[in-house]
């Protein structure tokens, strides 16, 4: 029997202490080489365990096995050199040093793969699989050679696709582009980015989502919140285009954002992963609260289609914090399913 309200996460879980630096974005692995193969697999196991705990309905790795949720990807790919960094200025937000294209891209071995049939191996829940979309890759790096944001973003698409194949082969049911970028560059999202992210998914016949969100819970991301004003309507410029898309699920931030929660009937007949767990604050959500939350989104989302989820990933914070916004993500969903059903 189909689960009413399926919950999930939107990424990242914190890294145990002895795999990465606790509460720490990007934190550079503690282990090397077969230490650190087995230390990513036991992180999984961990992580696993904790959305099982919780009774989160359709789970993943936690990202326990990237580094970063951009970079991990791009630095196994032929035409980029890790070595030679750059600052740049990520999605007009923040500065930071990454890695930079020199040549033609692609992409000749699997840089997830193995780590999803380790997961699958784990489980005979759904589980769901993260990437980064094209528009956020091309915006994460140092571009010295392509010149041109949508064509390297093709590039991108391309050997996305490819990795996604594979995933699906090896039993993901849910692959997830991250593109954060698709709330800052609304206008080349219309252009190229979502028909770069279809490029990504061709083919696939597994489900498909794209997370779009205002950030983690890290100070350049909240001090940007406070210049966006009181209601934030800028998915008005992308969501009709995005509704047309063959992109299964759209994951928003919505618990403690400024996004009009009307703004949903834009795209009706999505499935909505909709982000009822805020994951910039350490206050850990009542199961009310999060309730509260998902009746809104059922005005503009049939009950069928929306996905309890949190707005973010939730690697900044602590594993106490993180299990309580799990716990409350279910027991929220739990709530609003017994009154769907009276």
């Amino acid at each position: 029997m189909k689960t009413l309200l399926p919950t999930s996460t939107a990424g990242s879980l914190p890294k145990p202490a002895w795999l990465a630096e606790p509460e720490t974005l990007w934190s550079p692995w503690t282990l090397r080489d077969d230490q650190l193969i087995e230390g990513k697999q036991d992180a999984l196991r961990v992580s696993l365990q904790e959305q099982q705990r919780a009774g989160i309905d359709i789970v993943s790795d936690g990202e326990q096995s990237r580094q970063h949720f951009v970079t991990t990807f791009i630095e196994h790919l032929n035409g980029v050199d890790i070595e030679k960094r750059r600052t740049v200025r990520i999605r007009d937000r923040y500065d930071a040093s990454v890695p930079t294209v020199f040549g033609p891209i692609s992409r000749n071995q699997p840089v997830f793969v193995e780590d999803a049939k380790f997961l699958r191996q784990q489980t005979d829940q759904t589980i769901k699989w993260a990437l980064p979309g094209p528009m956020t890759m091309v915006d994460t790096l140092y571009d010295d050679y392509y010149k041109s944001r949508k064509e390297l973003a093709w590039e991108f698409a391309k050997a996305l696709n490819e990795e996604a194949k594979e995933l699906e082969a090896a039993g993901v049911d849910i692959i997830q582009f991250d593109e954060p970028a698709f709330n800052v560059f609304f206008e080349e999202v219309n252009e190229w980015g979502i028909a770069c992210l279809e490029r990504a998914i061709e083919g696939l016949k597994c489900e498909t989502a794209v997370h779009i969100c205002y950030g983690y819970g890290i100070k350049a991301n909240t001090d940007w919140k406070k210049n966006l004003g009181s209601e934030w309507r800028q998915y008005e410029a992308i969501f009709p285009q995005l509704q047309k898309s063959g992109i299964d699920i759209i994951s928003l931030e919505c618990h403690n954002s400024h996004v009009p929660i009307e703004l949903l009937e834009l795209i009706r007949g999505k499935k909505v992963m909709v982000g009822a767990i805020d994951v910039a604050t350490d206050w850990v959500e009542t199961p009310e609260e999060v309730a509260s939350t998902l009746r809104k989104a059922l005005k503009y989302v049939d009950a069928d289609k929306l996905y309890p989820c949190t707005n973010c990933g939730m690697a900044p914070l602590s594993r106490e914090v993180a299990r309580g916004k799990l716990n409350a993500l279910q027991a929220g969903a739990e709530i609003v399913r017994r009154e769907l059903s009276v």
